[in-house]
């Protein structure tokens, strides 16, 4: 026997069964009660190590107990298990002093773990930022399991100055997680200040972070105040930080390093009171092989990683997101509310979302915005999800000396959408359908330069092998042999 005594509270009578059985296994002697007042009067008398308890009980809200909890009993080790699984609910949890937040569904193997550490682990009695009672979610969706494992780690990242560097897809939601890290933590009521790497010409990154003087360079006809100063005392959110030049890289380390930096142009350091959150959709780890980014500054970002999941990943967040799309759209333009039907929702979460939550966005606008029915049905989510642009776009790939291809692909996607009245464009897809006009002729060329040597194809394109021969057969692409 550990010796230990485990106190949970939940209405639920199956849950606290499996939990009583499960932990008494493991040699805990566990008490139960299905309301918050005998936890409490338990609590009150010293009794149990640890706790785990329900949000919702039918005399108290288990996140109301906490704070009288931790004020008797700032050591006791409390776990807050719920069905409420949103953003909101894990913050709250972990701002009043829950050791851990567990949503509902729970894995037993986990809840055995969660104990174990728990009842190992000395309290830190923090004095948290507390969260405004009166405000809504924040702006995450999602009650997937995917998602949950997102809202825990932010919950218990919201009130330290930890770098994190967020990684996910294009349209994942990378700048609203990051948002919500500012929003709702010790810095919120200082700037949130972002800067996009890819957005910024190479040549004036360093004048944007850090600013400069006047006459530091031909066109610096004034002084320049960078985003660092801007975001003093709060968060400098650094987007698609993997396409940020060496020279830009080897500045930020040693302001990472020694807390301080320099205008371009400039000599006095100037101190960096500063959270930097990153985020990429690219792999670092890979532009580190490819000598394109400082393996130390990745170490100095990469000290809290966050991964959000693509939404193929959480198809069950969908109707959510809809319903919370449709609404919010509906409300800022003072349109009448839509409902959407079951049978749409469905062929929804049949799709493949290329472009994660912003292409289900933007196809929720297009509803809320375009069609007279108050529900929308399956006839029109389908209608608005087959339409294309031509193979015009495929040309793109095939970049002139004298550009990038960058520039090229962005030249030709420019001469398709000059071409279009808005009414005229396709209505949805069209992210998955530049990429298939840009693949198949992508891998064709290479198949081509290599005369059909798939390793050397694969390699050039940095795929696995037996990912270019399923992309080779699911496109039906011709393989030249060479000789």
């Amino acid at each position: 026997m550990t010796g230990k005594t485990i106190l949970i509270a939940d209405d639920d009578r199956a849950i606290r069964t499996v939990l009583s059985q499960a932990l008494g296994r493991e040699g805990y002697d566990v008490q139960v009660t299905s309301n918050a007042s005998t936890l409490w009067r338990w609590v009150s008398n010293g009794e149990g190590d640890m706790v785990i308890t329900d949000v919702v009980m039918p005399d108290e809200n288990g996140l109301d107990l906490l704070p009288r909890i931790k004020k008797i009993r700032p050591e006791l080790p409390v776990v807050v298990m719920s069905a409420q699984n949103t953003l909101l609910t894990a913050v709250k949890a972990t701002e009043r002093g829950a050791y851990e937040y567990l949503p509902k569904p729970f894995d037993l193997n986990e809840v055995k773990a969660v104990v174990q550490k728990g009842l190992a682990a000395k309290s830190k009695v923090e004095k948290p930022v507390q969260a405004d009672e009166d405000a809504e979610d924040l702006p995450l969706i999602g009650r997937s399991p995917a998602m949950q494992e997102v809202y825990r780690i932010m919950a218990r990242l919201m009130n330290t100055d930890l770098t994190v560097t967020i990684t996910g897809e294009s349209g994942t939601g990378k700048e609203l997680v990051a948002h919500a890290l500012h929003d709702f933590g010790k810095r919120k009521n200082a700037p949130f200040v972002a800067l996009n790497m890819a957005a910024i010409p190479r040549e004036l990154i360093e004048s944007e972070l850090f600013g400069h003087e006047k006459g530091a360079f031909t066109g610096a006809d004034s002084k320049n105040i960078g985003r660092f100063e801007q975001a003093q005392g709060g968060t400098l959110f650094l987007d698609e930080i993997g396409d940020m030049p060496m020279d830009a890289q080897t500045r930020l380390l040693r302001v990472l390093q020694e807390g301080e930096y320099t205008t371009v142009g400039g000599h006095k350091a100037i101190k960096a009171d500063v959270r930097i959150i990153a985020a990429t959709h690219r792999d670092l780890k890979q532009l580190i092989n490819q000598g394109l980014f400082r393996e130390d500054l990745y170490y100095r970002l990469n000290v809290v990683p966050l991964r959000i999941p693509a939404l193929r990943e959480r198809k069950d967040d969908i109707p959510d997101l809809v319903r919370h799309f449709l609404s919010d759209y509906a409300y800022e333009n003072n349109l009448p509310p839509k409902l959407i039907d079951s049978d749409a929702l469905n062929y929804l979460k049949q799709h493949n979302w290329p472009g994660n939550v912003r292409e289900l966005e933007n196809l929720a606008n297009r509803l809320a915005a375009l069609y007279v029915e108050d529900v929308i049905n399956l006839e029109i989510v389908r209608s608005e999800l087959t339409a294309g642009p031509g193979p015009e776009v495929a040309e793109a790939v095939a970049a002139s000396e004298d550009e990038t291809m960058r520039d090229a692909i962005y030249r030709h996607l420019k001469k398709y959408f000059d071409a279009h009245a808005p009414h005229e464009l396709p209505p949805s897809g069209l992210y998955a359908r530049v990429l298939k006009e840009l693949e198949i002729p992508l891998i064709e060329l290479s198949l081509n330069a290599t005369r059909g040597n798939q390793i050397k194809a694969a390699d050039l394109l940095g795929l696995n092998r037996n990912t270019l021969r399923k992309k080779i057969r699911e496109l039906d692409i011709n393989v030249v042999r060479g000789g």
